[in-house]
């Protein structure tokens, strides 16, 4: 390679990485690890090392499945707070999600507090259950039936119930067998055709 062609493949990735960290901070995008958590991996990794194989090779395959419910209940997070603000702009929080709804948020958002966490979010949805997501689209249905064509309430109820049924083993650490990876899947699927 030629002092030149090093020079510009040097300067092709700096603009790479500045647009990347551009793009994550436009997006709030969190970095895979920050060197504060990876300095002290140092101090679980021999405790770790010790785990059986068998429940870490349980853990990397369960990790698929816990990105595809993170990005959809996070999507389906951001879906309701765009139409609901669409809907209602400041005040749909307050006056259109249903008051044991927002209780239970505000009841989370202060015990983190009080345990000195740092705040997941300024939002009171980020504080809610995905089976919370489903009872404010119920609450609202007026507003969300246009925006999922040939579907009544009852088949939404349906798959919002199957998708929080299968959310259980995943967030308390538990283990899908492969029937309830294809429900899984088939779920997210459904949730998605609901709007199309």
């Amino acid at each position: 390679m030629s002092v030149i062609s090093t020079e510009l493949f040097v300067l092709k990735g700096a603009a790479i990485r500045a647009d990347l960290e551009r793009v994550s901070n436009d997006y709030n995008l969190v970095k895979a690890k920050s060197d504060i958590e990876s300095a002290t991996d140092a101090l679980i990794d021999e405790n770790l090392n010790q785990v059986d194989y068998e429940i870490r090779a349980s853990a990397i395959r369960m990790a698929e499945f816990y990105q595809l419910f993170y990005m959809l209940e996070n999507d389906i997070r951001s879906f309701v707070s765009e139409i609901l603000f669409n809907a209602y702009q400041e005040s749909w929080w307050e006056d259109y999600v249903p008051d044991d709804v927002k209780k239970y948020a505000n009841s989370n958002k202060a015990k983190e507090s009080k345990e000195g966490l740092p705040p997941r979010s300024n939002k009171l949805i980020d504080y809610l259950t995905f089976g919370h997501l489903g009872e404010i689209i119920k609450t609202n249905w007026d507003v969300f039936a246009g925006l999922f064509p040939n579907c009544e309430i009852d088949r939404l109820e349906k798959v919002v119930s199957r998708l929080n049924l299968a959310r259980g083993p995943i967030a308390h650490c538990g283990y899908l067998p492969e029937d309830e990876v294809v429900r899984l899947k088939l779920a997210i699927r459904d949730w998605y055709a609901l709007s199309e």
